[in-house]
């Protein structure tokens, strides 16, 4: 597995090195989820930050860290899990235009084949189990997407002119832009029934993206 952290701050857009700072605070917590490679990217007006921490396994190389940019520098991929179906859809790719795919991971063709299709039809067209976060340069929009059966998690949290997500709600919690506000009724919701009903959090504001669900920002 891998760890996806990252945030949209619109409110100290001017202060770099402490966003930056958070942003490695926050993929730092997530250490364990991807001990072979830690990298972070920022936007050029440097409001969007996202970091992703690797566990190497189909492509070991480090052409294949992310967050990865798309050839034609329109998307920044954050991705965690396995797409079954790379290899066809790559051999789909190949057939359309001439792409020089630089790895063998299937996080450059997930990559390549949004940039072919746009988010939304390059989604519907994977099959496997992942969380990701998109960036896109080009409309200034994320987009936060998981698989249909939801194995692999990501929470967001949208408050003070800020949007956070990651794969752990403990990535959020490192990030000074979240206020820290238990709520009480899923509290009381998970002592009553052992867990949280639907896309609940212990905390106010966090919530986990839905299985088989996207959202844009």
């Amino acid at each position: 597995m891998c760890g996806i952290a990252g945030f949209i701050n619109f409110i100290n857009n001017n202060n770099h090195k402490e966003d930056l700072n958070t942003l490695n605070l926050m993929i730092n917590s997530l250490s364990h989820r991807g001990p072979d490679n830690t990298n972070v990217w920022t936007s050029q007006n440097k409001t969007a930050y996202i970091a992703h921490s690797r566990l190497s396994i189909i492509d070991l190389s480090n052409q294949a860290n992310q967050p990865m940019i798309s050839q034609n520098k329109q998307y920044v991929l954050s991705f965690n899990g396995e797409i079954y179906n790379f290899i066809e859809l790559k051999t789909e790719l190949e057939k359309i235009k001439n792409i020089n795919f630089k790895t063998s991971s299937d996080t450059e063709v997930l990559l390549e084949l949004i940039s072919e299709y746009g988010f939304e039809t390059a989604i519907k067209k994977i099959t496997g189990m992942f969380a990701l976060c998109l960036w896109d340069n080009l409309n200034n929009t994320l987009h936060l997407a998981r698989d249909r059966i939801g194995e692999k998690p990501i929470y967001y949290c949208n408050n003070n002119n800020s949007f956070i997500f990651a794969s752990e709600i403990k990535a959020i919690l490192s990030n000074e832009l979240f206020n820290k506000e238990i709520n009480l009724n899923n509290l009381n919701q998970y002592f009553k029934y052992g867990y949280l009903l639907k896309s609940n959090s212990i905390f106010k504001n966090i919530y986990k993206l839905d299985p088989g669900a996207f959202i844009t920002y």
